[in-house]
């Protein structure tokens, strides 16, 4: 069978009876035949909340916030292409005035967006209000930030100022299945988009990520208790709560429901069709967990250019692809990744993270990274790569080392197949082998038997949390 390595497809041998985790096969609800009228249907009968129309009025003032580039699509129908103009007809309708209106890409810390870029997937829309009121989140502008204490958790929050001064702060938000907290969306859209980078570090943390309840994949975690508290901190500031806007979506970034309204009824409306979308069953004949997940994974995939290559975005893939797999698997699998990790790191758009690999390479745990957050999270020239040059912020790459550290918690070994800079990999504390017909081989050794293996070929395709077989 085929894996995706770097920028290629291997051919590798696999024991016949391995289940292939094929999306082609998976059997997800219909997309809707009309997204844009279901749109407007959520739209003029919001959960809990009167139509944005009665929201506001002339000399409003309203905010605007949607997600990056990362996820969701840019075809005619997507969601974010779908929803801004309706939103902006309702608004003009009440009396807000164009000027009143701010449209902000809540990228929390990934790299900003470029104009084009949000044109196309905000489509033309975007110039209807007037071109310097859509602008990127900047967690480190000074006068852009208001800090707001802490949440009823004691987590730290400060959230941009035009999400609290405005009148109105509406949400555009797409529910999918997510390894950090079950599902995209909701609570987490303001809590991880809008924030800064303390904010962010509560959770995206070891005390949060490496607690039972955050493995497998789930929305009933601590981690996901902290998004909802800040989130609910950030509302007690504003003058009204987020109007919210979630879409689910299916495997090709089709809409499969609209739900608007207030958060926590948007989020209970959505999320069991997103987990439809998201569960699939697998098994073997016999019904029994694999004792091996292996993947294959491309040079580029979400976060951008880079993260089959670079070791800690690599490893953070593995990580989030054992959240997501987990209740099919034994208490502790053997992991095999494909991948080139070949110590090309794209430090275009990924400044800062060559520099955590190699503070990193002197720990001799992920977590043991904490005592060195604050003198790179802080440091000026990674600082100003990420709000002037397009690149990622330096507490990022804490997050995804932490979250790599998932599988050093979860497994009983993981293995990168490939790998050019096989001591990079080693580095992460994965071990190496040239193919993955030899870690099966050293995978079968560990557990004294044949493993009964698990196959997710494509980590550039959109994933699922694997289920056992009922």
């Amino acid at each position: 069978m085929s894996l995706e390595y770097g920028d290629d497809l291997i051919d590798v041998e696999v024991p016949d009876t391995s289940v292939v985790v094929d999306a082609a096969q998976a059997s997800e609800p219909t997309p809707l035949a009309d997204p844009v009228g279901a749109t407007r249907a959520a739209l003029d009968q919001p959960l809990g909340s009167e139509p944005v129309k009665g929201l506001v009025g002339p000399g409003s003032t309203v905010t605007i916030a949607f997600p990056d580039r990362v996820k969701g699509g840019a075809h005619e129908t997507a969601h974010r292409r779908t929803v801004l103009p309706l939103l902006l007809d309702d608004l003009f309708a009440a009396g807000v005035r164009p000027e009143d209106v701010r449209l902000v890409c809540a990228i929390g810390l990934h790299r900003k967006n470029r104009p084009d870029e949000i044109e196309g997937y905000l489509g033309d829309a975007v110039h209807r209000v007037p071109a310097q009121n859509v602008v990127n989140h900047d967690a480190e502008d000074p006068d852009g930030i208001v800090d707001l204490g802490t949440s009823s958790l004691g987590d730290p929050v400060a959230v941009n100022r035009h999400v609290v001064e405005s009148d109105l702060s509406i949400l555009i938000g797409h529910a999918a299945g997510n390894p950090y907290g079950g599902f995209s969306g909701g609570y987490k859209m303001p809590s991880t988009g809008l924030t800064t980078w303390r904010s962010i570090a509560s959770h995206h943390t070891p005390r949060s990520l490496y607690r039972d309840d955050f493995v497998p994949v789930s929305p009933h975690s601590h981690f996901r208790d902290q998004l909802r508290a800040i989130g609910q901190r950030i509302e007690e500031a504003l003058p009204q709560p987020f109007f919210s806007v979630d879409a689910v979506l299916d495997s090709a970034n089709r809409q499969l429901g609209v739900a608007a309204g207030l958060i926590t009824d948007v989020e209970q409306a959505t999320w069991p069709l997103a987990a439809q979308r998201t569960d699939l069953d697998v098994g073997g004949p016999d019904h029994q967990p694999a004792d091996v997940l292996l993947i294959g994974v491309p040079r580029t995939f979400h976060y951008g250019p880079g993260m089959g290559s670079n070791p800690i975005l690599l490893t953070q893939a593995i990580g989030a692809s054992v959240i997501r797999a987990k209740k099919a698997l034994v208490d502790k699998p053997v992991v095999i990744a494909a991948a080139v990790c070949d110590g090309w790191f794209n430090l275009k758009e990924f400044p800062p993270y060559e520099a955590v690999y190699d503070v990193l390479a002197t720990c001799q745990h992920p977590a043991d990274m904490k005592q060195h957050e604050e003198l790179l999270a802080t440091d000026p020239h990674w600082v100003e790569l990420y709000r002037h040059h397009q690149g990622y912020h330096p507490f990022h790459a804490f997050s995804m080392v932490y979250m790599g550290g998932v599988a050093r918690e979860q497994t009983l070994a993981t293995f990168v197949a490939g790998a050019r800079r096989p001591d990079q990999a080693r580095v992460m504390g994965h071990r190496t082998t040239a193919t993955v017909e030899e870690a099966l081989r050293e995978a079968a050794a560990l557990l004294g038997r044949e493993p009964r293996v698990v196959v997710v070929p494509q980590l550039s395709k959109p994933q699922f949390h694997l289920v056992p077989r009922a």
